[in-house]
């Protein structure tokens, strides 16, 4: 008898680039003659308690400014999320809606950090995390993470380059490396950062994808003193993706930022969308069975392309990653046959497949490609095997 998982295993095998070019999002349409592996998007479709709430909302006529009533909800199904998913209680009036997660960081540099504070950076990071300082006036600091078997922080890096006023960034689970931070090395962090008399903006967008061995722990939540210092953002986007409707939400831990947020935020808070406050109130109430699905066929894929890796790209490398849909791979030792350009350069001319580019990622990432495997398996397949026949060739 099929279980729910090999339903949805084969209701996402059958998933056709035909099919996924058709709906033409931007991950299929920027590069119509390549497979895409590039931006964070998924392609298994929409849960249907969200498409069905929203097609509700629609045919309502509710797509006006966001109405302050819908507010309130969203705030209760994210703590609840929290609660019972992270194990961090946090009050559902603290929880406020955004348009997305660099909307939260820009508001945090605004509003929470002086002006002659720098921005630092662990690297590899999310690429906007490395040109957005300049466009706020910000000095960014890269501080390269220590690449053994895994990723880890350099602490005593860490310790030196923080200064009273700056502000780290730290994405938890990690884009674009996987890596899902433990408890101890949060407490470590805050540690560092407390005595530096330093503020944390803590991304955690893709907090609900983390696999099994993996356990999300929001960094607000480890200490008192993180609680203090620590501007959160998170959003359903990711896990669900619901990235174009445009909502997120900026999680605020302790009462003196929720007072500096109540006299300053409000004109942000309206620049989501009543569309994506629904529809991130109905996943994180009601959509947690399509994400297990979801999560256990990308485990599935993670574990995929190790193996096409090792037998496609001999020389190639990355940590299997503990969270997140993206693979962070090292292809510095890759013979390119004389090609001059970067490895992402390389497979697009030569393999037809998009990929980004691990440089955008910070120096640490130069000779490094990051690949999405949130497609469906054939796809994947013929994704690695097109690059592999590109280096045979």
């Amino acid at each position: 008898m099929a279980t729910p998982q090999t339903d949805a295993t084969a209701r996402f095998d059958a998933i056709t680039a035909g099919q996924l070019r058709s709906v033409g999002s931007l991950k299929w349409s920027e590069f119509p003659d390549m497979l895409p592996a590039w931006v964070a998007e998924m392609d298994f479709g929409l849960a249907q308690p969200i498409a069905a709430r929203v097609a509700e909302t629609v045919a309502s006529g509710r797509v006006g400014y966001l109405p302050n009533v819908l507010i309130p909800g969203m705030g209760r199904a994210a703590s609840a999320f929290m609660a019972e998913t992270h194990g961090w209680d946090v009050p559902a009036e603290w929880i406020r809606p955004v348009t997305d997660v660099l909307t939260a960081l820009e508001c945090t540099v605004r509003f929470f950090t002086p002006e002659t504070g720098r921005i630092v950076v662990m690297t590899p990071a999310y690429m906007p995390f490395m040109w957005l300082p300049a466009l706020y006036g910000r000095e960014l600091v890269q501080l390269p993470m220590v690449r053994a078997a895994s990723w880890d922080v350099d602490f005593a890096g860490l310790e030196d380059a923080l200064a009273p006023g700056d502000l780290l960034i730290l994405c938890n689970p990690h884009n674009p490396i996987g890596k899902v931070y433990t408890r101890a090395e949060l407490e470590r962090l805050a540690g560092i950062v407390e005595r530096r008399g330093a503020r944390v903006f803590a991304d955690e967008i893709h907090a609900p994808l983390v696999y099994d061995g993996g356990t999300h722990v929001p960094y607000a939540s480890v200490s008192a003193a993180a609680a203090g210092h620590t501007v959160t953002a998170t959003s359903a986007s990711k896990a669900w993706n619901l990235a174009g409707l445009k909502t997120a939400q900026l999680i605020l831990s302790n009462a003196a930022d929720a007072a500096v947020w109540k006299a300053k935020g409000g004109f942000k808070e309206h620049s989501a969308t009543p569309l994506g406050v629904v529809a991130n109130t109905v996943a994180y109430n009601d959509a947690r069975p399509w994400l297990a699905e979801v999560l256990a066929y990308l485990d599935r894929n993670r574990m995929l392309l190790a193996g096409l890796v090792a037998e496609q790209l001999p020389g190639a490398s990355f940590a299997m990653p503990e969270g997140t849909y993206l693979a962070f791979i090292d292809c510095n030792a890759l013979d390119l046959g004389g090609f001059e350009g970067t490895p992402t350069e390389f497979f697009a001319a030569r393999a037809g497949v998009a990929l980004t580019e691990g440089g955008l990622c910070g120096d640490a990432g130069k000779g490094f490609v990051r690949l999405n495997f949130a497609t469906p398996a054939p796809i994947l397949r013929q994704i690695v095997e097109q690059m592999g026949a590109a280096l045979r060739a």
